[in-house]
């Protein structure tokens, strides 16, 4: 038997994913990053400890064993800086890094604030961290991986074939630009021989782990719609960071994938570029910010925010194949009457059946809302025991949003979340593994 969960977002990001990684991760016994970088950071509160991880998986907290898989790309500075805060923290390191992910270089990042401005109006507002431009490497076949990363002869002359390219590309842009080779080498030479320790293939490991019984949290960064196949393209990021990019960024087959959580929040928000159907540009939306948190973990920048929008959930749901919802931040809407659900979208007259993916024609779309009265608002406190009571404690008023949601994606809702705290969580299906 397979005891293997994958957890995602449905929508544009930063539903609490970490918050629920963390959760399933005190009944798991491994959890693995399987796309992105240190573009996507997870937030965790737990025991008066506030986490902020970019490229350590979610586990860490609970000193978990933690899986970097080849699906995502490495910043070794980054992710050695996030070791040191947990060795401060007495946290034991338990980390298995794949020698096949990428390896983020100071060019990558270079390149990625060039090319964001090189693109002009399909400009995605990346965090410029060099995600974008390490994967395109990876595509090129010229890219380094952290195999070459802690073998310094291997390394060396991809290297220097790697910086004679880039060169060439961004003195085009800024003549001025130089990066030295042999510092390069040696910063990165170090870092290898600091991360050595952790690599190994994680592929057959993972499988080995899963075969014999293991329970394994697989945790994406970033969500459904930011993925590079069946999200808001060119508006996203640049792998796939929903439960289809669990075997390719793993090496865990298909048919081993045992259940799949997608997250959804009370509202949607979402950071960089692109249309986004049902923003609110208003006092509500400054309100649904303060109250929700909704800074970026990473980059600390304002998130746009909106109501809830069902009808882009939907087609995330049927392309993932998803078993149960996990719905988030419904404390972050108090005191804010009424609140409104997107339920589909008009076009020229027309209700389309399904979302469109292309940002060409969503730009033209008229979101359909259903409208629900609110609840008022409480302290962290008064959230709290409501929690610890359960469902039944809930405002009647937000126990029928939540029902309205379920009825309207046609799926079962396995938890509710009501502040940041793994505490603040209500269980209504606690069958996870």
């Amino acid at each position: 038997m397979n005891n293997n969960v994958a957890i995602f977002g449905l929508s544009w990001g930063d539903e609490g994913k970490g918050k629920f990684v963390d959760y399933f991760a005190q009944r798991a016994d491994i959890v693995v990053r399987y796309n992105g970088g240190n573009n996507a950071g997870h937030t965790i509160n737990a025991d008066g400890i506030k986490y902020k991880f970019k490229i350590m998986p979610s586990g860490a907290a609970l000193e978990k064993e933690c899986i970097i898989a080849n699906g995502c790309v490495v910043d070794p500075k980054v992710l050695l800086e996030e070791i040191d805060d947990l060795k401060k923290l007495n946290k034991k390191i338990n980390l298995k890094l794949s020698s096949t992910a990428h390896v983020i270089f100071p060019f990558h990042r270079t390149l990625d604030a060039l090319e964001e401005v090189m693109k002009g109006k399909y400009s995605a507002g990346t965090t410029k961290r060099g995600i974008g431009p390490t994967y395109s490497d990876k595509a090129s076949r010229w890219g380094l991986r952290i195999f070459d990363l802690i073998n310094p002869e291997i390394m060396r002359p991809k290297l220097d074939k790697l910086l004679s390219i880039k060169k060439k590309l961004i003195k085009v842009y800024d003549p001025d630009w130089n990066d030295n080779l042999e510092s390069i080498f040696e910063e990165y030479k170090s870092y290898g021989e600091l991360l050595k320790p952790y690599v190994i293939d994680t592929a057959y490991y993972l499988n080995k782990l899963n075969d014999s019984g293991k329970k394994i949290v697989f945790e994406a960064a970033q969500d459904n719609l930011l993925g590079l196949d069946h999200g808001f393209y060119p508006f996203g990021t640049s792998s796939n960071s929903n439960a289809l990019g669990i075997s390719a960024g793993t090496g865990i087959p298909p048919t081993k994938i045992n259940k799949i959580f997608g997250i959804i929040k009370a509202y949607t928000s979402r950071v960089g570029e692109g249309k986004f159907p049902t923003e609110l540009v208003d006092d509500t939306a400054e309100r649904i910010r303060e109250q929700g948190h909704e800074y970026g973990t990473v980059t600390g920048r304002p998130r746009r925010v909106g109501w809830l929008d069902l009808f882009n959930i939907k087609y995330g749901i049927m392309i993932n194949g998803v078993d149960k919802i996990i719905l988030t931040l419904l404390d972050a809407l108090e005191g804010i009457d009424p609140i409104k659900i997107c339920t589909g979208y008009e076009l020229n007259g027309r209700i389309l059946e399904s979302w469109p993916i292309q940002h060409e024609i969503i730009e033209k779309c008229i979101p359909i809302y259903k409208s629900f009265q609110g609840w008022k608002a409480r302290t962290r406190a008064e959230w709290l025991e409501i929690a610890q009571k359960g469902y039944d404690a809930l405002p009647e008023t937000m126990k029928t949003y939540i029902q309205s949601i379920k009825e309207e994606l046609g799926m079962d809702i396995a938890f509710l979340s009501i502040g940041p705290d793994r505490l603040e969580t209500i269980v209504l299906d606690n069958d996870i593994f």
